[in-house]
């Protein structure tokens, strides 16, 4: 793998996981601030709703992802098959063009020379 390919990928992977973190860090002060406006919770509680909110929003972040990448796939499967259609179709039509082509060259031949 080319050094300048290891570093981009190497870039991208720290900057997924500061967008994770942040993400993570940002639901677990959204959590802490709910759980501190509820009145009669322990710290243990607390803190079991802080952790239960941040695993649940990581959860829905981990679908929410998993989904965009079926989408993705998707449309790259359909672009794919559309790409090798239109191919097709270009390359039948050179030949049938090539072959036009060619038969009035022949046509243009025979009757010059008749």
């Amino acid at each position: 793998m080319d050094p300048k390919d290891e570093a981009e990928r190497g870039l991208t992977d720290i900057q997924n996981y500061l967008y994770w973190d942040s993400h993570r860090r940002a639901a677990h002060h959204r959590a802490a601030r709910f759980a501190a406006r509820v009145p009669g919770l322990s710290e243990g509680q607390r803190a079991d709703i802080e952790w239960w909110y941040v695993e649940e929003q990581l959860g829905v972040s981990r679908t929410i992802t998993e989904h965009l990448t079926d989408q993705i796939a998707m449309v790259e499967a359909l672009h794919t098959q559309r790409y090798a259609r239109l191919r097709r179709f270009a390359g039948v039509a050179l030949a049938a063009l090539g072959a036009a082509v060619i038969a009035l060259g022949v046509g243009l031949v025979l009757v010059a020379s008749g």
